[in-house]
């Protein structure tokens, strides 16, 4: 390609709302242009770019036996109600209404719409496993769009669904994918760190993302630097500590009753830790929390053994409800594994009218004795004993009390929000932390979409059987940012030569002459090699065309100037100086380069 064929628009400075680099840097080379909040379009050079992350991805999922297919954007709100996630996605999706009145929700993931497909033609075991997968456009209604094509509203995604027998092919599924996950990324020129991650809306079991490191990443990761041990911060597991009283020794049980004390203006722990002359440890942490679509049984509480159930797509579960969330006085609750526990939707801190309706006591004071709404107990309390708590009245707290005795939790689960420095359950080493975004995430669904769209197939034994299900998902544009970020300088990008626009620049001091016959001697000689070429034929100035040509990240730029030749200068985006070459030998040796490169990534 020649650059006046061509749209090179870059720009000296990035726009002010751009501020990481992937953005500043997609931004000022010209690779998109924003049309709206969250909404940015692909000029030429990035679109290349974006087709030769989405080539990768096609290339190793075909090759590892998976099936393209290709779905519509839009879909019927029908399936999603069928499914259960109408009201409970609401938040995140664009939806309309046809002329004739049907909902249509413009497609911000697939179960849906795949489980619909297979149940239109599976009829026997004979059929599976399979899996099937999509390259294509969704959007979801972020709330704060931001970091350009890292988080916007509409974006490109690959979403593969396994169909499996039985648990031995879904985990065969799983597998195979993962790997294929692995070459992706590594022809890519990305680093990937494999974390357990929770499966939010999307529901399942056996979560896995895919993570790249990032100092500006939307994701905490907990790793152990003993053993391979790593995970999201939402869904990090750490070994549960002895509990400790005041003097540093492990707490024992007491015979004592609770004693009730007026502790006016004592609100927080460290009013209590000041109050009581006491550490936090003793302290049992009371937390009334609003639930969303809690999917639990709470027929066995007491407050909720009449509640209304509302079933949708074949799952039950309560709109609304509230728990008292108990945890050690020095820990904090992890929001997300706590909805996860609850099979809900979402789960956050009640209002103080909801805190003190629900407990009897405004926040600072609600305890687990007698409190009506299920008590969910984090694992660190399962070992306290003779401990100090909010006696569910005004100004008051309470001594001695015994879990067990005083009160008996409705469930127990872990709840806490791991952090650095907690011991890894699998080997006891001491959590280091780092930022990371996420690229791709692999879930095991199992019947969870299979059930509630009531598909089914003839088994084995010539009954119906459910199959189970395998999700799995690349964000497309986030995984070019995600290369951006990892691959650039001051100067610009230094793409990977798997996903760069093009391989080589040809930069020509003038077009014109000799530097012209030799530009274009090469440019001719490297096509026919099967590389990438972009020669700058553009009136410019020489140092304008450097700057564009680094800001722009092509691997590798032969420069062609009179006072060189009949040698021309050929530079590796990364290194520090060029290598002078003779014109004559110039292709032959950066084909070379270009082809040993990829044969690397690929390898």
């Amino acid at each position: 390609m020649k650059a006046t064929k061509t749209i090179i628009s870059t720009l000296r400075d990035a726009p002010n709302d751009a501020v990481i680099s992937s953005h500043q840097l997609m931004m000022r080379s010209g690779m998109i242009r924003k049309l709206g909040n969250g909404l940015y379009a692909y000029m030429p050079l990035g679109y290349r770019s974006l087709m030769k992350v989405q080539q990768i991805i096609r290339e190793e999922l075909d090759n590892a036996g998976l099936l393209e297919i290709k779905p519509t954007v839009i879909q019927p709100g029908e399936l999603w109600k069928e499914s259960g996630r109408w009201d409970k996605m609401a938040g995140e999706m664009l939806t309309a209404q046809n002329r004739q009145g049907q909902d249509m929700v413009v497609s911000p993931t697939a179960e849906e719409a795949f489980t619909f497909l297979v149940r239109e033609g599976l009829s026997s075991y004979k059929q599976l496993p399979f899996t099937l997968y999509q390259i294509n456009t969704k959007y979801r209604d972020e709330i704060r769009p931001r970091y350009g094509v890292m988080r916007g509203r509409e974006f490109i995604m690959m979403d593969a669904y396994s169909f499996d027998k039985d648990q031995a092919d879904l985990d065969a599924s799983y597998d195979n994918v993962a790997a294929a996950y692995r070459r992706i990324f590594k022809r890519m020129g990305l680093t990937t760190i494999s974390v357990k991650a929770d499966t939010g809306a999307m529901g399942g079991s056996g979560s896995e993302e895919f993570m790249v490191e990032s100092e500006v990443g939307d994701d905490t990761l907990l790793l152990c630097p003993n053993c391979s041990y790593a995970a999201n911060v939402e869904k990090a597991a750490c070994k549960t500590e002895v509990p400790l009283n005041s003097e540093g020794k492990p707490q024992v049980k007491t015979d004592k009753a609770i004693e009730e004390v007026a502790t006016p203006n004592v609100f927080s722990i460290e009013d209590m830790e000041k109050f009581f002359n006491e550490k936090s440890t003793t302290f049992l942490k009371a937390l009334i929390y609003k639930v969303y679509n809690c999917g639990i049984d709470l027929s066995g509480n007491e407050f909720y053994k009449n509640a209304e159930k509302v079933t949708e797509g074949g799952v039950s579960y309560y709109p609304e409800t509230f728990f008292c969330v108990l945890i050690r006085g020095d820990l904090d609750v992890n929001e997300t594994k706590l909805a996860a526990e609850l099979k809900a939707s979402g789960a956050e801190l009640a209002s103080d009218e909801d805190v003190l309706k629900y407990s009897g006591a405004p926040h600072g004071f609600v305890g687990p004795v007698g409190i009506k709404i299920p008590v969910l107990a984090d694992l660190s309390t399962v070992d306290m004993h003779d401990c100090i708590a909010g006696a569910g009245k005004e100004g008051f707290h309470i001594k001695h009390v015994e879990p067990g005795r005083d009160f008996t939790p409705f469930m127990t689960a872990d709840v806490r929000t791991c952090k650095e420095g907690d011991a890894c359950p699998d080997c006891g080493g001491k959590f280091y932390m780092k930022k990371g975004n996420e690229l791709g995430h692999i879930f095991k669904l199992g019947t969870k979409y299979t059930k509630s769209m009531n598909v089914t197939y003839l088994g084995e034994s010539g009954k119906p059987v459910t199959p189970l299900m395998g999700c799995y998902g690349i964000g497309v544009d986030r995984t070019l940012a995600s290369i951006i970020e990892g691959h650039h300088d001051d100067k610009g990008i230094c793409w990977p030569m798997s996903v760069a626009p093009y391989q080589v620049a040809i930069v020509p001091i003038q077009y014109k002459d000799t530097m012209k016959e030799v530009a274009d001697k090469l440019y001719a000689d490297l096509t026919a090699a099967g590389i990438e070429v972009l020669l700058d034929d553009r009136n410019e100035r020489p140092g304008v065309k450097f700057a564009d040509s680094e800001l722009l990240g092509f691997p590798v730029r032969i420069v062609v100037g009179d006072k060189n030749l009949p040698n021309v200068e050929v530079k590796i985006r990364t290194a520090e100086a060029p290598e002078m070459v003779p014109s004559t030998e110039a292709a032959e040796k950066v084909a070379k380069i270009v082809k040993d490169e990829l044969a690397k990534l690929n390898a």
